[in-house]
């Protein structure tokens, strides 16, 4: 891809409450994800993979915590492609904070300038999926269009959570509704965009002027360039992809992953690209585990199992103590479970402590979330119901009776 072409604005500023409590010490795209990563590695990896060279990351809520991940850039490197990765806060320069997607590339303006591309690629931090940038740019030259939005179909009970949108033959887009109550089509937006940028920054500085406007390109932006009879191209997309903007999404992509849904190509064949990470700057190093008592697993290599594992995610720095027993669960950096424990369907947050004997999971099958750095203490006494758990529950050395099954924080 030439260089001058194109340039990514990659939106990583969500609080992620719906991700609570992994989201209270670190934003949302910073997520530990697939035994080895961080959820924000599969948006930039696909940046690096398909040679887009300039990428600015737009980080508001506890930037910190991406700011120390991504570091300088330099550790995402693939097959001799490199990029320059630019954070942009939205503190700097005495900065209000973002007011919404738009807002958030309008207060970006000058950075984008001084780059003079041809075309703006808009991304998500908090999305999973491998996808080839390339291709889509490709499709949006040769349309014609000022605009092009990504789009996958997804089923008809989950259209109201998305942007749902309506193509001619041509593909071109004629109608755009943002979480409609009740959808005219199953053709959703992946909040994956690529613009002519004079269009968009118009668009924008159009925008800008309007006092009722909330600033969001699903809500603002992409309709009003509809109204204003903008030329706008729908992408379709085949491969896998997920927003894991939710505890029960995340769960379920991790699970996705285990079944090897995640290398899932667009042509449905196997997509070899790595997934890179910024601690070191290599591929994922979590595998699919071979030991007979750890079936379906994926196990980072830096971790230590003594008890039986079942369809689960361990990340690095986990151990596991004898006679535990893990299903469908993940235990994510640093977590500890002792001897004896039963763990079913539930996300063990970086450095939380199970202690020996406890029983935790839900009683209706919803996933459970063990806070970041708890500690559950166990002690045989007896079952309560979910919403008759103390607040204390989750807080730091919160002490918790085995047996015990409780629901989704």
């Amino acid at each position: 891809m030439n260089s001058n072409a194109c340039v990514a604005m990659l939106l990583a500023g969500g609080e992620g409450r719906r991700l609570s409590p992994l989201t209270a010490s670190m934003a949302k795209p910073a997520v530990p994800f697939g035994g080895s990563c961080r959820i924000i590695d599969y948006t930039l990896s696909n940046c690096i993979n398909s040679g887009i060279g300039r990428i600015g990351v737009l980080t508001q809520y506890m930037a910190d915590s991406l700011h120390a991940h991504i570091g300088d850039g330099s550790s995402w490197r693939s097959n001799g492609q490199t990029a320059d990765i630019t954070l942009l806060p939205s503190s700097r320069a005495g900065q209000n904070g973002y007011l919404g997607t738009a807002d958030a590339i309008v207060q970006n303006l000058d950075f984008i300038d001084r780059q003079s591309p041809e075309h703006v690629l808009i991304l998500s931090g908090d999305h999973i999926y491998r996808m080839d940038y390339r291709q889509m740019l490709q499709d949006h030259i040769a349309s014609g269009a000022a605009a092009t939005i990504a789009v996958k179909r997804v089923p008809w009970r989950d259209a109201s959570r998305f942007g749902i949108m309506l193509a001619d033959e041509r593909r071109m887009i004629v109608d755009f509704e943002e979480k409609p109550a009740k959808p005219r089509s199953n053709l959703a937006s992946m909040g994956i965009y690529i613009f002519n940028w004079p269009v968009l920054r118009e668009a924008l500085l159009e925008d800008l002027r309007n006092p009722a406007s909330s600033h969001d390109f699903g809500k603002d932006i992409i309709p009003g360039m509809l109204r204003n009879k903008i030329a706008m191209l729908a992408y379709s997309f085949e491969g896998y992809w997920r927003d894991v903007g939710t505890v029960e999404s995340l769960w379920e992509a991790h699970m996705d992953l285990i079944d090897g849904e995640l290398d899932e190509a667009e042509d449905g064949h196997r997509n070899p690209w790595p997934i890179l990470t910024g601690q070191s700057g290599q591929a994922a190093q979590a595998r699919s585990c071979p030991r007979a008592d750890v079936p379906s697993s994926y196990v980072h290599h830096d971790s230590l199992i003594k008890g039986d594992l079942d369809r689960s995610v361990v990340f690095a720095g986990v151990a596991v103590d004898e006679g535990a027993d893990i299903r469908e669960s993940i235990l994510m950096p640093g977590a500890r479970i002792g001897r004896d424990v039963r763990l079913s369907r539930a996300i063990v947050g970086e450095g939380a402590v199970i202690a020996d004997g406890a029983v935790i999971g839900s009683l209706n099958g919803e996933v459970t979330v063990i806070a970041p750095g708890d500690r559950v203490e166990a002690h045989p006494r007896f079952v309560v119901k979910p919403d008759r758990l103390p607040h204390s529950l989750f807080h730091r050395e919160a002490h918790v009776p085995a047996g015990i099954a409780f629901g989704k924080a």
